[in-house]
């Protein structure tokens, strides 16, 4: 048997290969399915207990030597005298580049210009319990939010679970785990059971911010709004707050900002009076606060909302929401240079 392994060795080792077609005979010999290494090891069985493990160990050293024959064959390279094919005068062949979503974009924004008044961004799941998504945020048991015709409720056997309306419920878990001072923007995606039209969507993004320290007011709040507006929009826009309401803040407000009318389109998307809506702010409440277990005869502060696809739809002069979650490519093409 080792006399057979040996001369199979010397047979290998003088093989030669030059060809693809030689190297693949050589596989089928010494490394196919049926090959002549193989039947040797059949014939391991016939030899003396006391050599088996020897000529397995010269078994395995034979094929280690074929595969690494097999291997080390390299094709030859063309001929170098063979006439050139390729036309090195082409011009390089252009890549198609993608872009980053018109969302994005406007997110990313958002978040750097209130990175440089020292917001920071804070995150949080999309599936929330009824604290972090309502109680905690003051809204009363009876409130129409809390109702089947805004909220995505998820059945959950030990408590009330839904898809999140708002990233407010972010805002109340810093206010859980940080301490006063607290400057940071909570933006992401958001769900209420709503009709799909050109102006509403069942799904869409948020960014809310939130600032609470000591002696924060009102003024300190419409300051931080006209520079967002002012960066996003130019240095010469004009903002006008509204009082409006939400449970969570006291006193609340709507934000506008002057668009102007000077197209037939201003006229339209303004209904003729030059004022858009672009965010809701307020004064947090104090309930807010103590439910955080933050003292509220110590410290205030203002929270502010706004949608990200509707910062989006004025900034590009789009018209249609359900544009932004189609994937329509020659859509998302026009944004190819903003990356």
């Amino acid at each position: 048997m080792k006399d057979k392994i040996v001369a199979l060795e010397r047979e290998i080792i003088k093989e030669t290969i030059k060809t693809s077609d030689e190297q693949e005979k050589f596989r089928i010999r010494y490394l196919g399915s049926k090959n002549i290494i193989k039947e040797l090891f059949l014939e391991i069985k016939n030899v003396p207990n006391e050599e088996k493990k020897e000529v397995g160990m010269l078994l395995n050293n034979l094929k280690q030597i074929a595969k690494k024959k097999h291997d080390s064959f390299v094709p030859e390279a063309r001929s170098k005298d063979k006439k050139q094919t390729l036309d090195k005068s082409r011009p390089a062949e252009e890549y198609k580049l993608g872009s980053r979503h018109p969302l994005s974009l406007i997110r990313s924004q958002i978040i750097e210009v209130f990175s440089r008044i020292g917001f920071v961004v804070s995150d949080g799941p999309e599936i929330e319990d009824d604290w972090h998504n309502f109680s905690a945020l003051n809204f009363p048991p009876e409130h129409p939010a809390r109702d089947m015709q805004d909220t995505f409720f998820i059945k959950n056997s030990n408590k009330d679970m839904s898809l999140r309306t708002h990233t407010s419920s972010v805002q109340v878990r810093v206010m859980e785990n940080e301490s006063p001072p607290i400057r940071t923007i909570s933006p992401g995606r958001v769900y209420r059971n709503e009709a799909i039209s050109p102006r509403a969507h069942c799904f869409f993004h948020q960014v809310e911010g939130l600032y609470i320290d000591e002696n924060v007011s009102f003024a300190d709040l419409k300051q931080t709004i006209l520079y967002f507006a002012r960066e996003m929009f130019g240095e010469k826009t004009k903002i006008r707050l509204r009082p409006s309401y939400f449970p969570f803040t006291e006193p609340s407000a709507e934000v506008d900002i002057y668009w102007g009318l000077k197209t037939e389109s201003d006229y339209r998307i303004t209904k003729g009076t030059g004022w858009l809506e672009i965010l809701g702010c307020g004064m947090v409440d104090p309930n807010v606060l103590e439910n955080s277990k933050i003292d509220s005869k110590k410290y205030s502060g203002y929270a502010f909302g706004m949608g990200i696809e509707r910062i989006a739809m004025l900034k590009y002069g789009v018209k249609d929401l359900r544009l932004f979650f189609e994937n329509d490519v020659r859509f998302l093409d026009q944004f190819t240079s903003g990356i």
